[in-house]
Parts: C-alpha cells; sequence; structure tokens
C-alpha cells in the first residue's frame, strides 16, 4: 500500500532511503536474475516512463554471465515525489527549499523581531556545513587492495548497444585543487571501465573536476581523486546542483540535511570522502595519459562522438560490508537525470527570479534535453524588456549559456502548457520584429546541430504583447469572460455533476 508523509525526515546513508521507499510501496524488489548488458536499462527505461518505483536487482549478471553478489538499485530519483523525500522534504516541499536557498544565497535584513526569528533556521543551516570528521566510517568496513581492486567485482552497467565497455554512471567525482584543500569539488562524471584497474573520467573544460585537474598537470603531477558511488541522498543530490565553484558540495550536503556531515579520510589519496557511502574508488588521474571515450548514450538521445580524455588508475576500493551498487543511464527523455533537472530549475527559479524582478514564472522542458530551450513570462512594462532578460538569462547561470531558444511571454501564458505557448507564438510574434539570432556563442558540444563542436547560435523569440514604439498598431483584446459569468456558471457546472473544470 503506498502512503505519503508530510515529515521532513533526514537520511545517513544510502540503505536507509531506500529502505524507507520500500516501505512507503516506493521500491521494488526484483529477485529473479537480470543482464546488467542492455537489460536492466530497459526495464529502468519502462520503469521510469510510468513513473514507477526505484528498483533494487538483487542478482545482477555480467556479460560474463557471471552472477554479481552486489544489488544494483536504479531509478533512485525517477520522480519529482522521490526527489523532494531525497531532500528531506515532506512531499510538495521543493518550493519551500527554493525559497530557503534563495534566502540564503542573497539575504535580506529582518524587518522586525518576528522576521528576525523566523531567520534562525537559516543560521542553523549554515552551521551545519562544517564537516565532521569520523574515524572508523562504514565505508571503510570493507579494503581491496592491489589485485583485489578490480572493477570486474561490481555490478557496472553496460547501458545500450554498440557501447564499448561498462560505464559507471553515477559516480560523485571528488577532487580538489593541489594548493588549497579547502577547494574541494564533487562533480558527476560518467567513467569507462578500461580495465581491472582503470577508467576514463570525461569531464567537460567548464566543470570543477576539469578545472582541477589543468591545476595539477600543471604542476607535472596525477591529481588523488575519490569517486563514491552510492550516498546519503542530500549528498547525491548536492553534487547535481549547479553550486558555486567555491562551495563544496559535501559541506553544502550538511546544509540540505540540517546537520554536519561525516567525512572519513581516504585510505590512499589525501581527500575526505563521505562516511556513509556504499562504495568508494581511490587512485589518481594521470597528468598525461588519455584514452579514447565513447561512443555512449547520451542524454541527448544520440551516442555521443569518441573523444579523449584523461585515464584514473586505481590505488583501492572502499565499501561497506554489504553495499548497493548505485547505477542509471542516460537516453532521450524521459530519463532520470531529466527529472532531476526539472527539479533543480524549480529550486533556482526564486534565486532567477530575485535576479530579474519582472520574471514571473520560467520552464525548461526536459523534453528539449533539460536545459537546450526555455520559455520564460514577464511582466512587460517597457519596449525592448523581453530582449533584454533573454541576454539576461543567457548570462546568468553556466546552465543558461546552452540554452539555444528562448521564448518570452505574457503572464496570461502558462509556461508549461505548449497549447499556450504555441497560441502566442501565433498571434504575438512577428518575425520581421520580434525574432533575435546569436551567432558563435557557446554551446553544448554534444550538440550535433551546432555547426562547430562547442560553437552555434542562438535564438530568441518575443511572443510578448508589443507596445509602443514597438508596434505602430493598436493591440488587438484577448477574449475573456466577466467574472461574475465565471462565478455564476461554477455553480451550475457543480449542479450539472460535469466533473472538474477545465
Amino acid at each position: 500500500m503506498h502512503r505519503t508523509d508530510s515529515t521532513i525526515r533526514r537520511f545517513s546513508g544510502l540503505q536507509e532511503f531506500a529502505e524507507m521507499l520500500e516501505q512507503r510501496g516506493r521500491l521494488r524488489r526484483i529477485a529473479r536474475p537480470v543482464s546488467l548488458v542492455h537489460e536492466v536499462t530497459e526495464i529502468h527505461r519502462r520503469v521510469l516512463k510510468s513513473d514507477g518505483p526505484a528498483l533494487l536487482f538483487e542478482k545482477p549478471v555480467d556479460a560474463a554471465g557471471r552472477l554479481c553478489d552486489m544489488p544494483l538499485l536504479a531509478n533512485l530519483f525517477g520522480t519529482r515525489e522521490r526527489i523532494e523525500w531525497g531532500f528531506g522534504l515532506p512531499t510538495g516541499g521543493l518550493p519551500a527549499l527554493a525559497e530557503m536557498l534563495a534566502e540564503l544565497r542573497e539575504p535580506r535584513s529582518p524587518q522586525s523581531l518576528k522576521d528576525a526569528w523566523s531567520k534562525l533556521p537559516l543560521l542553523n543551516a549554515a552551521l551545519a556545513m562544517r564537516p565532521r570528521r569520523v574515524a572508523r566510517p562504514p565505508v571503510q568496513e570493507t579494503v581491496w587492495r592491489g589485485a583485489e581492486a578490480d572493477l570486474a567485482r561490481l555490478p557496472v552497467q553496460w547501458c545500450w548497444p554498440g557501447e564499448p565497455a561498462p560505464l559507471v554512471t553515477w559516480p560523485l567525482v571528488i577532487t580538489r585543487a593541489p594548493d588549497d584543500p579547502t577547494d574541494v569539488n564533487v562533480g558527476i562524471y560518467r567513467m569507462q571501465v578500461l580495465g581491472p584497474n582503470r577508467l576514463i573520467l570525461r569531464w567537460l573544460a567548464h566543470r570543477g573536476g576539469a578545472r582541477h585537474h589543468r591545476l595539477w598537470r600543471e604542476r607535472g603531477e596525477n591529481m588523488p581523486v575519490a569517486v563514491a558511488i552510492g550516498a546519503d541522498p542530500a549528498t547525491i543530490l548536492a553534487a547535481v546542483m549547479p553550486l558555486p565553484e567555491s562551495m563544496s558540495e559535501l559541506n553544502f550536503a550538511g546544509l540540505l540535511k540540517a546537520e554536519r556531515p561525516q567525512v572519513a579520510p581516504a585510505i590512499t589519496v589525501p581527500l575526505w570522502v563521505p562516511a556513509t557511502a556504499e562504495i568508494v574508488l581511490e587512485g589518481v588521474v594521470s597528468s598525461d595519459e588519455t584514452a579514447e571515450e565513447g561512443p555512449y548514450g547520451d542524454h541527448t538521445g544520440y551516442y555521443n562522438s569518441v573523444e579523449r580524455f584523461p585515464v584514473m588508475a586505481l590505488s583501492a576500493i572502499t565499501m561497506r560490508r554489504k553495499p548497493y551498487y548505485l547505477s542509471t543511464y542516460t537516453g532521450r527523455p524521459p530519463d532520470e537525470p531529466s527529472k532531476l533537472g526539472e527539479a533543480m530549475m524549480e529550486l533556482f527559479l526564486p534565486l532567477v527570479k530575485r535576479q530579474f524582478r519582472e520574471i514571473v514564472d520560467l520552464h525548461m522542458p526536459p523534453e528539449a534535453c533539460s536545459y537546450r530551450a526555455m520559455v520564460v513570462s514577464l511582466d512587460k512594462r517597457y519596449p525592448g524588456q523581453a530582449k533584454r532578460i533573454m541576454m539576461g538569462l543567457w548570462s546568468m547561470l553556466p546552465q543558461f549559456t546552452y540554452t539555444k531558444l528562448i521564448i518570452a511571454v505574457d503572464p496570461d501564458i502558462d509556461v508549461r502548457n505548449w497549447a499556450d505557448v504555441i497560441w502566442a507564438l501565433s498571434t504575438r510574434l512577428d518575425a520581421s520584429r520580434d525574432v533575435t539570432i546569436l551567432n558563435d556563442t557557446p554551446i553544448d558540444y554534444l550538440d550535433f546541430a551546432s555547426p562547430k563542436p562547442g560553437l552555434g547560435g542562438k535564438l530568441g523569440l518575443d511572443a510578448t504583447r508589443k507596445l509602443p514604439p514597438e508596434t505602430e498598431r493598436e493591440w488587438g483584446r484577448v477574449l475573456e469572460m466577466p467574472a461574475q459569468v465565471v462565478g455564476r456558471v461554477d455553480q451550475i457546472w457543480a449542479e450539472l455533476g460535469f466533473g472538474a473544470m477545465p
């Protein structure tokens, strides 16, 4: 029996979260053997598309037909509800978290004693960002070194046909700057298995891990790295969020949980790791060795092109006594990353609205690979305002830099309703006046539509009502029923028993 919960709950680890999901009917155990080669992906894809539960594959089978004794957990964040619960929120709690994050990013002075008292939770949350060190962490109950540290012992997934090797899809890659141990980054970069103790780390040049690697490479040194696979849900979600480069995702997880994050020193590299993680891979990323990565199925719905990326050599694998291996796949939306992308956009909407006060709502459709298209509604007050907002949004967040289409509409248009948006485009846009094209701008290099890798155009469509001197014509009036008629018909509608009003 499914049930929801209005209480806020924090989770110390992944298995505690999974246990709660199972108790609430949101996790399904699969006891029969299932192949890691494509079958896990196809089951995950079908379940996610139907808003189904998280999946615990108890008997994953590798490419050689061998049964793995480590369960594989998939579709963990395949619904908005489970994302909210992962944040420790009750169902429907994302907006409250979004407002708190906006307040932390841009705090406002209290206007009264009551207002000041209401801000105490923000202070407590900030104090919770200080990590607490654990001497005997659960993640180091089992330690594999040397020949024991063999990636073939993990249930690493083969996601799509034609891929060259298994792929670690949910790694929390922990790196730091060579001269500043407080400059720590946790990024999610997929990792191709290259051999028993070698992997390829695929990261984009603007990401934190790539920046750290450049700093180590400039010194001619290999970079220490630790990779957590499976952690408490707040730590996983913190790694997904687009945080400032100066903020450690491990520390930020403490803010989300409202308790200090537990960390422990890795055993072979000078890094701190989540103490309650399921599995940690330790090693170094070579300063000069690279290998060809791919082709792999991507969030675009295509296979990416083959490119060279740096190689990581393992020095140890540590884990809980009976760990879960966390995995996912990427493909044409809907997939798990697109579900997470929707939630992350909702978290950052209050911040965007504080930056641009005239913005009423904003939507990045998951069908557009989560970030390539945007619909924004604004309270328009002067001519040219829509174009100003487009330029501002393209410059605000790194994710928005790769948005290649922005459609601006009025507040009477529901940005999540394509019927509304198409109507606005058809009745409020003129191609000779309302189209903005920018050439040679940064574009996701995975976008095969762009003429050059990483460089392409952006399109802005102004589907707002026009103000003089944007137009010399008198703007038409929108058809609208008087409020008193609507009120009377509401009563008639209920008496007729037609059900929910459209």
